[in-house]
């Protein structure tokens, strides 16, 4: 995520090669707990290297999100689920290759939302691994846990799954995605973006967006949250500066494009764009029930949106 904040030098404990203990009541909130967790700490794992496009780690991500994208059984947009585009990143004028990955669950409608998260993170820095946990591994087992229960459960609208490179240089992903639309943009209703959904030590989600789009804040107050998780509305306000995360993660190559957005994510934490942004450090029963909140507004949102 492109916040305002500075890297420390700090350092937490290494992390753990394990999957922690989490909560009862939160396995009864997302009923497949173990493969959510464990997307996250795959991507976290210091074998990723931290996820910098073009590194040994981060096509050990995108390997890792073939897989999963396969074994979940989502249909490729196009004629595979690779969609390469080409990016400069910040503080170079070499141009060098990104790569999107996008997957599908067809709906009764042609009409689509396209449900995001970025599986880039900032590499290693100064020998220091810079895992991104929660930025933005979290937004991709969401997405990954959103798809797998679509597959099984058929939606009225088709959903496309976009796993988008190079969010850290810029949104580099996504603009390339929204400029080269593998469909007609006349199709999409909107983007749901997750980027940051695993640590709130004040157990809040946000969902940002109805600003802009009003319309959509009826339907989400309808969503039955979870116990002891609080959704709040916000941060989307030009007043704000800032605090306004408008244009501040892949949802704002959408909005640019007029297309609109929902985004979900946390406020910002300790470990944002820190070296302690580690598997250990997210927050598990808050997770899952983030991942369930976002999947019940999905499904709210299926439901109730034009076909």
């Amino acid at each position: 995520m492109n916040r305002f904040a500075s890297f420390s030098a700090l350092r937490l404990a290494s992390a753990c090669a394990c999957l922690l203990s989490f909560s009862s009541c939160a396995q009864e909130v997302y009923k497949q707990p173990d493969q959510a967790l464990r997307d996250v700490e795959i991507l976290a794992a210091d074998s990723m290297g931290g996820r910098l496009p073009n590194t040994p780690g981060h096509a050990k991500a995108q390997h890792y999100l073939l897989q999963r994208f396969q074994s979940i059984g989502l249909k490729p947009v196009g004629k595979e689920y690779q969609h390469p585009f080409t990016f400069t990143a910040r503080n170079s004028s070499t141009p060098q290759p990104g790569m999107n990955l996008v997957g599908m669950v067809p709906g009764k409608s042609e009409k689509v939302m396209v449900i995001t998260a970025h599986y880039d993170h900032v590499g290693t820095r100064n020998g220091k691994i810079y895992n991104g946990a929660d930025d933005d591994a979290s937004g991709i087992g969401a997405i990954l846990a959103l798809a797998t229960h679509f597959q099984k459960q058929k939606p009225q609208h088709t959903l496309v799954f976009v796993a988008f490179d190079a969010e850290e240089q810029g949104l580099q992903g996504s603009k390339a995605f929204v400029a080269n639309l593998p469909f007609a943009a006349e199709r999409i209703l909107l983007n749901v973006n997750l980027d940051m959904v695993s640590i709130s030590a004040k157990n809040e989600l946000y969902v940002s967006g109805t600003y802009h789009h009003p319309a959509f804040k009826p339907l989400l107050e309808q969503v039955k949250v979870p116990e002891g998780l609080n959704l709040r509305f916000g941060h989307d306000r030009p007043e704000q500066g800032p605090d306004d995360w408008t244009m501040q993660s892949d949802h704002g190559s959408f909005h640019r494009a007029k297309i609109p957005f929902l985004y979900f994510g946390v406020e910002d934490h300790p470990h944002y764009h820190q070296e302690t942004d580690e598997f250990q450090n997210i927050h598990q029963a808050f997770y899952l029930k983030a991942v369930e909140t976002i999947k019940r507004a999905v499904e709210v949102l299926d439901k109730q949106l034009p076909v």
